[in-house]
């Protein structure tokens, strides 16, 4: 049994209440509800009214419970901004105290898959594990796997160029939510011409730098691990040799 290490930057908060599942499946872009029938967790993100990420979370059934499991540079302005939407709703959103633990080893009982990949192994939310060792910038990178803060851009990333379909994070038969719109939109009338794709990088560039093809700025580079790099690229104008500062960049064919 993997004993898992604690992820030092995530908070968990407890949601009670009679209502706590519908409000969040009103708000959030994955369907929660699910939730209902089952122990599980589903990866879910808020939008603003157009459509643009705010934050992204796992919301976790446990027992009579939901578990919300945030980063915590988002996790205050998250908890203000879901106690304006509660209104006379019968939700209490309170703090718990509890850890993020998370492995690739097998898991331990009452761990759960991260429902994002299963490169990602698992998570349990409980007591801390042991201290940070896996590298998950190369898993990520690997994978095409964007993180809060980092290619997740509040009010600015969109769901579907930040590879929310592919990564289960995004539900088009569960109905109105905060950004629906828009995001149905993107997916049902639009052709996606840019988004986060894997590139091969050689040197480094600070993240969030601009990549250029010839003079064109073409998008920016985000994490970077073992030669490869996470980039935000205009799928047109993404070609042959480009260069980010002193690193140069390509696409790379095997995604």
């Amino acid at each position: 049994m993997d004993p898992g290490e604690t992820a030092p930057d995530r908070r968990v908060y407890a949601l009670t209440g009679t209502e706590a599942l519908s409000f969040l499946q009103g708000l959030v872009s994955n369907d929660v509800l699910r939730l209902a029938k089952a122990d599980g967790a589903v990866w879910a993100a808020l939008l603003t009214p157009q459509g643009k990420y705010l934050a992204d979370f796992f919301v976790v059934a446990q027992g009579a419970r939901l578990l919300l499991d945030i980063k915590d540079s988002l996790a205050e302005a998250t908890l203000r901004r879901l106690t304006l939407y509660r209104l006379r709703a019968d939700v209490q959103i309170t703090a718990t105290g509890l850890s993020v633990t998370r492995g690739l080893g097998p898991a331990p009982a009452g761990a759960l898959p991260d429902p994002r990949h299963p490169a990602l192994g698992w998570r349990m939310w409980g007591a801390p594990g042991g201290a940070p060792q896996i590298d998950w910038d190369a898993l990520r990178v690997a994978h095409v796997i964007p993180e809060s803060g980092i290619e997740l851009i509040p009010e600015d990333s969109y769901l579907l160029e930040s590879g929310f379909e592919r990564l289960h994070g995004v539900d088009f038969r569960k109905g109105c939510y905060v950004g629906q719109e828009v995001t149905a939109r993107m997916k049902h009338k639009t052709e996606l011409r840019k988004g986060l794709v894997r590139v091969r990088i050689e040197g480094e560039a600070p993240v969030g730098a601009e990549v250029l093809a010839g003079e064109k700025t073409v998008g920016r580079v985000f994490t970077q691990s073992g030669g490869k790099a996470i980039a935000w690229l205009r799928f047109d104008q993404a070609q042959g040799e480009m260069r980010s500062g002193e690193a140069r960049i390509w696409a790379d064919p095997v995604q």
